[in-house]
């Protein structure tokens, strides 16, 4: 497998396409000042959480509407001009640069909870609404959605990206929640994928084939979407280890006897200190599990008992429980905030990401050796992990304006991927391929199969103008 090019600048296959003056005029005409071609809007439009640079969209339209999005595409279509779908810019793998020029659309004004079908267990959301804002809307219907990527992302992005997350571990992904969709397709024509129903044979599942497509088959703009009960009762506990692989074998005993944990994340001792100063908190700082239960009084109970006495044969220590909203909210928010509190211990600095994700028996062994590889390094790093599941993130904080830091963060990362593909895992458990895994597609999935992705990429928009430039190259 060759190492995937940094994408910190253009590279000669994502040269800019010519946006004619005569497109902007139109789109102007038909959105007014939704239209907006200031610097500053298109330079916030033109880069996300990434360390990858590239020059902003031409223009930036902010969609109201299904209608506003299918002539946003329509107009583009007719130049040949790339689209590229924004939400709230939370991406980590480059997903929002216009890499070959073009025009973004923002859909965060699309932002109406459309129906709550609360007997069904299902609500329709436009694709601009964040998942805090939809949990908000579910709170007063006994219901809630569970998946919490940490960035408080549009639903379309999540869609768009097969987001999971914290509660992946019971609850599944995005892959696994979303019933049916709104689509632009890459001509402006509206079409429907699915129903409110909770199964279908009906011929292909283009749900699925659009959720996980980044933006490169259509945009998203109404999602309906499985919700849950609130839980009766819910606790979370922390608890330190002291070594990572004690809590990695814990993690590993807890789902091997199927105790329905709702979520599980892995902080090292480095990370823990970030958010301690980050966050003002006083966790002990060792490696650590972060944990959730979910369920009935008397469910709770027996699976924290349970998870207790796991934790006790593997040297857990130090177990603490949080049972009030207010201290669950307190932890978990510091264990969300983790990336920023890294990117905080090192003023100026930017992260490169991981996200492999392994078959759960291999994952110990995979963080070990990675770890092994980072130590012997300068790079600072920070390391959580949605571990009940198989899925890891390192961040390695570079100076962006060095480029043997970068090329190091790179090296490294290119053996972590090639450690988890070795061991039956993926580049990529949640962050989606965005420009920064290309290469890594390829290995994983072999070229059989990104032909295929290629085919369909050129039956469903033939003059790829739809995010073009990411998940593979054409």
């Amino acid at each position: 497998m060759n190492a995937p090019t940094p994408h910190h600048s253009l590279t000669p296959h994502l040269a800019l396409r010519e946006v004619p003056q005569a497109l902007i005029d139109a789109l102007q005409a038909r959105f007014g000042s939704r239209c907006a071609t200031g610097l500053a809007v298109r330079e916030q439009h033109g880069r996300d959480e990434s360390a990858f640079e590239a020059p902003p969209p031409a223009a930036v339209v902010f969609a109201e509407s299904t209608l506003d999005v299918a002539d946003a595409v329509r107009l583009a279509a007719q130049y040949r001009v790339p689209v590229i779908p924004f939400g709230v810019g939370s991406s980590l793998e480059g997903h929002l640069l216009a890499v070959q020029g073009g025009i973004s659309v923002d859909v965060s004004r699309m932002n109406q909870v459309v129906a709550i079908h609360a007997d069904d267990l299902t609500v329709t959301v436009q694709a601009g609404v964040t998942r805090k804002q939809l949990n908000e809307a579910l709170k007063s219907s006994g219901l809630f959605f569970p998946i919490d990527p940490g960035a408080d992302a549009s639903i379309g992005g999540m869609c768009a990206t097969r987001a999971s997350g914290t509660n992946a571990v019971r609850y599944g992904t995005m892959r696994d929640n979303v019933l049916g969709l709104e689509v632009v397709t890459a001509a402006g024509e509206v079409i429907r994928t699915g129903t409110r129903a909770r199964k279908s044979s009906a011929g292909y599942d283009l749900t699925r084939l659009m959720v996980g497509s980044e933006g490169t088959l259509g945009v998203m703009t109404e999602i309906t979407l499985k919700v849950y009960p609130l839980p009766e009762a819910v606790s979370a506990a922390v608890c330190s280890f002291p070594s990572i692989e004690a809590a990695v074998r814990t993690t590993m005993a807890i789902i091997q006897m199927g105790v329905p944990i709702a979520r599980v994340e892995l902080v090292d001792a480095k990370t823990v200190r970030m958010v301690n100063a980050h966050a003002k908190l006083g966790l002990r700082e060792e490696a650590l599990l972060l944990m959730e239960f979910h369920g009935s009084p008397a469910s709770v109970k027996e699976q924290a008992e349970t998870v207790q006495e796991i934790a006790s044969d593997h040297a857990g220590q130090a177990f603490e429980w949080a049972s009030t909203p207010e201290e669950r909210t307190r932890l978990w928010t510091a264990r969300h905030n983790a990336y920023f509190a890294a990117i905080q211990s090192r003023p100026g600095c930017r992260a490169i990401s991981t996200d492999t994700c392994v078959p759960i028996s291999r994952l110990a062994d995979c963080l070990l050796e990675s770890i092994d590889e980072v130590e012997a390094t300068d790079i600072p790093y920070f390391l959580v992990g949605h571990v009940g599941d198989g899925n890891f993130h390192f961040g390695y904080l570079i100076d962006p304006h060095s480029a043997r830091e970068r090329a190091t963060a790179e090296a490294l990362n290119h053996k972590l991927v090639e450690r988890a593909l070795r061991m039956d895992g993926t580049c990529t458990g949640e962050h989606g391929v965005g420009l920064h895994k290309m290469d890594f597609l390829v290995a994983e999935t072999g070229t059989g199969a990104v032909d295929m992705m290629r085919a369909i990429k050129t039956a469903l928009d033939p003059h790829n103008i739809m995010n073009p430039g990411k998940i593979f190259t054409l």
